[in-house]
């Protein structure tokens, strides 16, 4: 007896139509409650180390900090990388790990390893003022909407204002932090006048001491009275910068004196460390960072509600708070666009099952699609993921798939219901039996090449870890709902024929019945204001009625007229390529090679990840080392000038450009390229960031076309680096090109950088945007260059010099000012006109009691023991797993191939006569892409070996799996003939996981014809009669898998898009073609179409034939055997 798990089931129907509402309540409550984002969060742990050790140079950092740490930690489990980068004063090692290392045991393994390098005697100095300190950076972190502050307001009252916005929504959970951009921080500032501090015979420290012992809160102790405890308190703390200015300050004579006589005390602001404006006018910019998990919609509709809250309850009502570069915006419309995407596919699907199985059994198998996605929907919370695109996708992909499992099962039920004539119950049994192994075994190899794909490294394996995941749990979900639920619905209400053809359609009793309850339905959804779902009422009321009354009159003439041709026309041409079996093998092997001919020598444009029409356009300026952010700021304005004549746009007169929601600048802050790996805040870094309208509002319009206009009009701005790039289109990757040069000898290193760009520039290979490298060599330096002779004469030391230096150019906190709201630093220095004249610094005087003169009042002045020296040093020294490293790195252009461009310039390295000691090679995009390739080879070869086993376990027969396997290889002839003839895009990740993908769906349908070729021959029929009834039988279903997993795939692979909540609550679908989901997902959806399409003439027409070459084969060598 045959292992029949539709058995208890179809006896205990009660049952199992409960456990399906729940399972749909659980889904619908599991979706709407799943986070919601665009991309998948990808964490990839880099841990950075950062070390200071005033006064020491670069080299000096790499020697004594960045090598000692880069030691330690080179050998930690799950090290991917380290890289190094000493610069004047401080070095930063960054460790990044592999992404399934945990970010808390990376960040401990570092740690470990720092103090290993602590403790070793050739290791970091014992005299670092401060300890290294470890901490973890995600780089996936990035604003996900910029909340910009302005007004006509002293800079006091804008601070205040947006300090309030930012505390209330980083109370949100779903914030991590806001980082504030273009704001003044407060500080009391003490600015001495070195020629009256001289002249009172006062040093720097007198006047911290003074303020230090004048500004205290403190509980010295606890005295007994009267039987209490009471604590002594001593409450004396500056209320104002005129009392600062009072403090008296005696001098080493004795002599008192205010400090205001020798200092201008100010309540006043930082120098301005970052700048923002928004369309040219200054800003307040607050730069929200999402927590990792939570929901973006949410958190974007949280900060709504507050601005919105704030703007009438706190805010004047002049302040402008204005929204931009909303990332919940285009999150939204991805999933709304994706999500009826689905839809279509859905309809599409169902549509098409209608005419094949009628409507009643058509339903029963479209009913498999949501309750496979509800299962689905109650798994995902438990693994931690999200919904987003990636998720989403693997939904659409398994709507045609899902369906396969149901589609045989009703399929198979329907044609014993309607052929043997015996009862439902008892033909759903033998029906869901009979095919119980063929469908599971299908089911496990289509979902075979997808568990290969889970264990793929790196980002972009992390990235796509999520697709197929949710692919194996929905099609494992759907295989019990096709067991389960789907027989138990076929029971009950599966009928033999839906409509004879003779009888006549009446309007009936029952009819009517349900016309009234769905008007009167619609007509109550109007009038509680719920007009789309009236309208949908009323839609489903329609397609009742028009399937009674038409449609199912045309699918009885489909299914008894048309369809039988084409069995009958399929048929005629079986039989042919049965009987000219070498001519019809001949055909598809031709097919094959020529395929492979025609990609390999008419090739198509390769591309790592697909591309797609610029949402954002990102300016980044790099200034000359040593540029501060006002020098910065200043060349950054100039930058926008050109930017909004290429966007053709002009602030002054209000001319705006309708692609153009908003054009942000800042400096400093959230201005590095995270493609070229940077991390952190850098005076001479600036950002231009150009936001498009969406998609479906462009009309047509290029948005690639501005960023091409943006980027060239922005050169020719001497001494500055400019890049222009896009928003990542999928995983963050390094650049398309990416040149590393490593050695040990930095001069060599330095030479051969600056040779071998002058080198390649020279050759002018086209499509590269602009070689840049990251080496800064001319970084401005004074070296006062101390005489310790000379100055241990005096009885003063290095250390004493550096501090006065650094407490008069820098400044030095000596104390806190507290009011009301918060705390701020009193901080002392040099005034601004002194601090900035180099001759006023070098005279600067060391004050101090000479106790072998009897403790005499000296004052030396610093130039008596110093010469100053000027010159350039470097910006930095970089290294990568313990070698020097410098980079050329540009981006492509949108019009050149970047695999072409890379390929032309790798052919002029491997001509550049390289040094001795230096080694140059190609990086970045390219090397991600050459490990994607060979891991997705790798996968299918996996995948490959994995169904071999499952099918010779299933049919113990060789020829049988070889046959069945010899569809994968010739599917792939569909897809490179399709992408040749169509001139697409080879996108390597994207056709990668389609052709890894089809491996398992392709063998699908060879499985259902060999089984049941094999039943009939076990029942007496001759090898062709039983191969030409299995065609016959199994066309039906092999069509119609084959179908809904194309029909499912088509909206995305051509772009069609339209919003069925809007069409029922206006009238208005919406429809437009293209946008990011089919530039994204269109190469796969393209890939499976292809492969899938040419497999199935493969399935119904060559399997056949080389099963039976294999029978008549195998009875020639028994026929020998015998004789």
């Amino acid at each position: 007896m045959k292992f029949n798990p539709s058995a208890w089931p179809i006896n205990n129907r009660t049952s199992i139509y409960v456990l399906t509402i729940i399972i749909t309540l659980i889904g619908l409550i599991s979706y709407i409650n799943l986070p919601k984002e665009q991309f998948p969060e990808v964490k990839f742990p880099k841990i950075i180390v950062q070390t200071i050790n005033p006064g020491t140079s670069p080299e000096n950092m790499e020697n004594l900090v960045s090598k000692p740490i880069e030691k330690q930690l080179k050998n930690i489990t799950g090290i991917k990388k380290v890289t190094s980068n000493s610069f004047q004063d401080f070095s930063v090692v960054i460790a990044e790990f592999n992404t399934d290392v945990k970010v808390e045991k990376a960040k401990k393994d570092v740690q470990d390893g720092v103090d290993k390098a602590k403790s070793d005697p050739n290791g970091l100095p014992k005299n670092l003022p401060n300890e290294p300190e470890v901490k973890d950076i995600d780089v996936s972190e990035f604003p996900i909407r910029f909340v910009n502050i302005s007004g006509n307001y002293d800079v006091n009252r804008l601070e205040e204002y947006a300090d309030r916005i930012k505390d209330k929504i980083e109370s949100l959970k779903e914030i991590k932090r806001v980082d504030k951009v273009g704001g003044l921080d407060r500080e009391i500032q003490i600015n001495v006048d070195l020629f009256s501090m001289q002249a009172a015979e006062l040093s720097f420290r007198d006047i911290q001491n003074a303020i230090a012992y004048e500004n205290i809160e403190a509980t010295p102790g606890v005295v007994k009275v009267d039987g209490e405890q009471r604590i002594i308190s001593v409450k004396k703390v500056f209320k104002s910068a005129e009392e600062i200015g009072n403090v008296v300050i005696k001098n080493p004579r004795g002599a008192t004196l205010y400090l205001k006589d020798i200092a201008q005390v100010v309540d006043s602001y930082k120098e301005q460390e970052s700048f923002a404006r928004l369309n040219t006018k200054n800003v307040i910019t607050l730069n929200i960072i999402k927590a990792s998990g939570k929901n973006l919609i949410d958190a974007s509709e949280k900060i709504d509600d507050i601005i919105k809250e704030m703007k009438g309850k706190e805010l004047p009502k002049d302040l402008s708070v204005v929204v931009t570069g909303d990332q919940s915006d285009k999150t939204k419309t991805t999933l709304h666009d994706l999500i009826n995407t689905i839809i279509i596919g859905f309809v599409l699907v169902t549509f098409i099952l209608m005419f094949f199985m009628g409507t009643t059994n058509a339903l029963f198998v479209a009913l498999s699609v949501p309750l496979s996605c509800a299962i689905a929907f109650m798994v995902l919370p438990s693994i931690g993921f999200t919904l987003n695109m990636i998720v989403l996708f693997s939904f659409l992909l398994a709507l045609g798939i899902v369906v396969d499992d149901a589609i045989v099962v009703i399929e198979n039920s329907h044609r014993i219901f309607h052929d043997e004539d015996i009862p439902i119950k008892e033909a759903v049994t033998k029906a869901t039996g009979e095919v119980f192994i063929p469908v599971l075994s299908g089911t496990i190899t289509t979902l075979l090449p997808f568990i290969p794909l889970a264990f793929w490294k790196g980002v972009i394996g992390s990235f796509m870890f999520y697709l197929p995941i949710t692919l194996i749990i929905t099609l494992l979900a759907s295989l019990l709902v096709a067991y389960i639920i789907n027989p138990v619905f076929a029971v009950d209400f599966m009928k033999k024929e839906e409509y004879d053809g003779k009888q006549k359609i009446r309007w009936s009793k029952g009819t009517s019945i349900t016309s009234i309850i769905f008007i009167m339905l619609g007509i109550l959804m109007h009038v509680f204001g719920a007009h789309g779902f009236a309208n949908f009422v009323l839609f489903i009321l329609g397609m009742f009625l028009l399937n009674k009354f038409v449609l199912v009159k045309i699918i009885h003439s489909f299914q008894t007229k048309v369809w039988p041709r084409v069995v009958s026309a399929y048929l005629q041409l079986l039989s042919w390529a049965l009987n000219h079996r070498g001519i019809s093998l001949a055909t598809v092997f031709f097919l094959f090679v020529l395929s492979i001919v025609l990609i390999r020598f008419s090739p198509p444009k390769t591309v790592t990840f697909p591309t797609s029409e610029p949402n954002f356009t990102y300016v980044y300026l790099t200034m000359p080392e040593g540029t501060d952010q006002v020098k910065t700021n200043e060349t950054l304005k100039q930058l926008e000038v050109k930017v909004f004549q290429a966007l053709d746009i002009d602030p002054a007169t209000n001319k705006s450009n309708p692609l153009v929601t908003s054009v942000i600048s800042n400096v400093k802050v959230g201005a590095t390229d995270q493609k070229s790996g940077e991390i952190g805040d850098y005076p001479n870094r600036g950002k231009i960031t150009i936001s498009f309208v969406p998609f479906e509002q462009r009309h047509g319009k290029s948005t690639q076309a501005l960023l091409d206009k943006v980027r060239e009009n922005v050169k020719g701005i001497a001494g500055t680096q400019i890049t222009v790039d896009k928003e990542s289109s999928g995983p963050p990757t390094a650049k398309p090109i990416l040149i590393e040069i490593t050695g040990e000898n930095l001069d060599t290193l330095i030479s051969t950088s600056k040779k071998l760009k002058n080198y390649l520039d020279n050759k002018q290979i086209a499509g590269v945007e602009e070689l840049k490298s990251d080496f800064q060599a001319n970084k401005p330096e004074i070296i006062f260059d101390i005489s310790r002779s000379r100055m241990n004469v005096e009885g003063i030391s290095t250390g004493m010099i550096t501090q006065d230096l650094r407490t008069a150019m820098f400044g030095m906190e000596i104390s806190r000012f507290k009011d009301a709201n918060d705390d701020y630093p009193i901080t002392l220095r040099l005034n601004k006109d002194q601090r900035n004249n180099i001759d006023i610094v070098k005279n600067i005087n060391m004050t101090y009691r000479d106790m072998a003169m009897g403790g005499a009042i000296r004052q030396v002045p610093i130039g008596s023991f110093v010469d100053l020296k000027y010159g350039n040093t470097y910006g930095g020294i970089k290294r990568q797993d313990e070698k020097r490293i410098i980079t050329l790195s540009s981006n492509v252009l949108s019009t050149s191939n970047a695999n072409e461009v890379v390929q032309a310039i790798q052919n002029e390295i491997d001509q550049y006569n390289t040094p001795a000691g230096v080694n140059i090679k190609m990086g970045g995009e390219q090397e991600e892409q050459k490990e994607s390739g060979i891991f997705l080879m790798t996968a299918l070869g996996i995948s490959f070996v994995m169904i071999f086993l499952v099918l010779i376990i299933q049919f113990n027969s060789f020829s049988r799996t070889v046959i069945i396997m010899s569809e994968i290889f010739l599917s792939i002839t569909g897809v490179l003939l399709g992408i040749w003839i169509f001139n697409m895009d080879f996108v390597v990740i994207m056709t990668g996981i389609g052709i890894v993908a089809l491996a398992g769906i392709v063998v699908r349908n060879g499985i259902l014809l060999i089984e049941f070729a094999d039943l009939k021959l076990a029942e007496g029929l001759a090898p062709r009669e039983a191969l030409m009834e299995a065609g016959r039988t199994r066309m039906t279903p092999v069509v119609l898998t084959a179908s809904a997993t194309i029909l499912g795939l088509v909206p995305l692979a051509v772009g069609l898009n339209m919003d069925f909540a809007l069409l029922f609550q206006t009238g208005n679908p919406h429809i437009f073609f293209g946008g990011d989901n089919v530039a994204f997902w269109g190469p796969l959806s393209w890939t499976m179409i292809f492969g899938l399409g040419f497999a199935t003439i493969l399935t119904l027409i060559i399997v056949p034939v080389m099963m039976l070459m294999a029978l008549n084969r195998k009875q020639k060598i028994l026929n020998a055997l015998k004789k």
